[in-house]
């Protein structure tokens, strides 16, 4: 069986650093915020160029805190991408504000730039750039449309981290950047975690309050907050992975250029990485018309894959009451249905990989 991602592969590579990473957790008695996770704080905020860096509980608390941070509520609208996570929009309706949906690239899978404006109303206060997948987002056009209306930008950076634009680490070009430790993701936690950064101490400030109950002083409340706090375990284990990310996100890049060059003569889409992008292919994603029968086939040989994402989030449950219907984003729609995930992690061997072309092949009978 070959896995869509083995993370006990990536434990046995640097297991002797994990575990003394916990050890020395466990024998600090520091488990809740403390010194473990300011040090991974000051460590992610250098990486990414950054000043400032709020370790919290997941991804989705950190769309919803910077959400909160840049005073974004009942009646505002928020622009989104129309492919994408459910949590982007969703964190958007849980503040009370509208998720206004813009299409994406069909070959990128990034926002539409040059949809964007066309959806700014008086009521937008800001954008969510999606660096999908790990491809950056174009972000210059998004910068200059959120200057020329005053919009604040929230960079959704759950798959991107160490993916560039022009040279510069995705999340620290908007106002807040967001990052998700999710145990699969290119840095990832044994457990959940996220993290908001951002260049202004005001809003680092806000963040950190509201990620303890609103507190600036322990057990004084001065608004209502969340209990949304990286542990110092998981913090200790980032910090014990984050040396060896620019590493494994280059493998991934060998591993997902061997892909390209092998599938791209199957008449398979293989994903695009732009001249003013550096992709981290936290996901490798090919597109094939007959999607559903090819990922049986895989399974059938023993090969996992997955459908990231098979609803677009104007399309889901929640979204109704806003009134978007099925034709709305066509680039969105046919994605959904076409797009899918083949293995790929560092550990991944040629061997494993050479499996999983050729399964391909045999389905397309290429």
């Amino acid at each position: 069986m070959i896995s869509l991602v083995d993370l006990t592969a990536q434990y046995h590579s640097i297991k002797d650093e994990i575990d003394a990473a916990v050890l020395s957790t466990l024998e600090s008695g520091h488990f809740i915020l403390g010194p473990q996770v300011v040090k991974f704080e000051e460590s992610v905020a250098a990486y990414l160029g950054v000043k400032h860096a709020v370790g919290l509980a997941s991804g989705t608390d950190a769309l919803v805190i910077a959400l909160r941070a840049l005073n974004i509520g009942v009646g505002d609208e928020v622009i989104i991408p129309a492919y994408t996570f459910f949590a982007t929009a969703g964190t958007v309706m849980s503040v009370g504000a509208k998720p206004v949906i813009v299409d994406v690239d069909p070959q990128s899978y990034q926002i539409d730039v040059s949809k964007i404006e066309e959806a700014v109303t008086p009521k937008t206060k800001a954008i969510i750039p999606v660096h999908l997948y790990g491809h950056p987002a174009e972000m210059n056009p998004i910068l200059e449309i959120a200057r020329k209306h005053g919009l604040k930008i929230i960079e959704d950076n759950a798959q991107g981290y160490g993916a560039e634009y022009l040279g510069k680490k995705t999340a620290s070009f908007g106002d807040i950047g967001c990052l998700s430790f999710f145990p699969t993701k290119n840095l990832g936690a044994y457990g959940d975690g996220g993290m908001a950064v951002t260049n202004d101490p005001a809003l680092a400030e806000r963040m950190r309050m509201l990620r303890a109950h609103g507190w600036k002083k322990k057990y004084y409340s001065e608004e209502v907050g969340y209990n949304s706090r990286l542990d110092a375990m998981q913090a200790a284990i980032l910090q014990a992975k984050l040396p060896h990310l620019d590493s494994w996100n280059e493998k991934r890049r060998e591993l997902s250029a061997r892909y390209t060059e092998l599938l791209a003569p199957l008449d398979i889409a293989v994903p695009v990485e732009r001249e003013w992008a550096k992709h981290v292919y936290h996901l490798y994603i090919i597109r094939f018309e007959k999607r559903d029968e090819l990922q049986a086939f895989l399974k059938q040989k023993g090969i996992a894959s997955e459908v990231y994402y098979p609803l677009p989030p104007h399309l889901a449950e929640p979204c109704r009451e806003f009134g978007y219907k099925e034709g709305d984003f066509p680039h969105a729609e046919k994605a959904a249905k076409e797009t899918l995930a083949l293995p790929l992690y560092p550990e991944l061997t040629f061997a494993q990989q050479d499996e999983v072309i050729a399964a391909v092949k045999e389905f397309t009978g290429k």
